[in-house]
């Protein structure tokens, strides 16, 4: 079983939900990315989404944009990235991570080194998951092919505006989860309406057996407890970005932890007791 499933299986049993940030690498400096990840794990992260830069996003609002920018300016791309999670997994080799971006950055890598390069060197560096957001279905049986014989789960987005035909190609070839964008444009809006996204997921739910997470739109850990009651898994991204910018590395860290521990404890309030005494190893009294 892989770090994603058992990770996910056992948030299920103890009837807590994901918490997934999601970090850009390399921001907001080149050598805090490590660092950050285990703050956040820290603070109650189940799963780290870490974002590989790139300069012509298609899903990304302007923090995000921003963000991929500033580390593209930094000379971080996808070698940088995988040294980033190899630094991580020195300490940490349970936390599940999933690596979100673009076709170009691993086809590039590919095409400096040899076929297939990518997924073996994301496995070798401790990656569980791949989501590339211009890769649907229909033309990712090459890398699917490739992320499987490596144990790496290929995740897929899923939208509002999704068809049926859509929902069932994903639901054959998805692993580890499925990331439901909870909005109808990029990511940082402020337009999510929960009612929207239980209609989404209902439909989603028909064909989709494995965890759905939720995505864009959430700005505030009340927003995050009420996705986290329909959903499986809540991703944070703009919102945890836009806390770290304009600061030093301390400061940065400090913030993402706050914010990040808010949302944990919001996600926790109807969780019976002893499965926090699970979580932290010490019974409660």
């Amino acid at each position: 079983m892989s770090r994603l499933d058992t990770v996910l299986k056992q948030l299920r049993q103890q009837g807590r939900k994901a918490l997934i940030p999601y970090v850009t690498a390399g921001y907001p400096g080149a050598d805090i990315t490590p660092a950050l990840m285990h703050v956040l794990v820290e603070a109650g992260a189940n799963v780290i989404e870490l974002g590989v830069p790139f300069s012509d996003p298609s899903a990304d609002g302007p923090t995000i944009q921003a963000a991929s920018e500033h580390a593209l300016r930094l000379g971080i791309g996808l070698p940088q990235v995988l040294d980033y999670v190899r630094c991580f997994r020195n300490a940490n080799t349970e936390t599940p991570v999933v690596l979100m971006g673009y076709a170009n950055p691993i086809e590039r890598y590919d095409l400096l080194r040899e076929p297939g390069a990518f997924a073996a060197d994301a496995a070798e560096a401790g990656v569980d998951g791949v989501l590339v957001v211009d890769y649907p279905p229909e033309v990712s049986g090459d890398l699917a092919v490739q992320l499987r014989r490596h144990g790496i789960d290929l995740i897929f987005l899923l939208a509002p505006t999704s068809t049926e035909r859509r929902i069932l190609q994903v639901a054959e070839r998805a692993g580890g989860y499925v990331y439901c964008v909870s909005v109808k444009g990029v990511t940082g809006t402020t337009a999510l309406d929960l009612d929207h996204v239980r209609e989404t997921l209902a439909r989603v739910r028909r064909h989709v057996r494995i965890p759905i997470g939720v995505g864009f739109g959430i700005r505030n850990a009340s927003t995050a407890r009420g996705i986290a009651q329909i959903a499986d898994a809540v991703v944070i991204g703009s919102w945890l970005i836009e806390s770290l910018a304009g600061k030093p590395p301390a400061e940065a860290l400090a913030a993402a932890s706050d914010l990040v521990c808010d949302v944990r404890r919001e996600l926790d309030v109807d969780v019976p007791v002893q499965e926090h005494a699970l979580k932290s190893g010490h019974p409660k009294k």
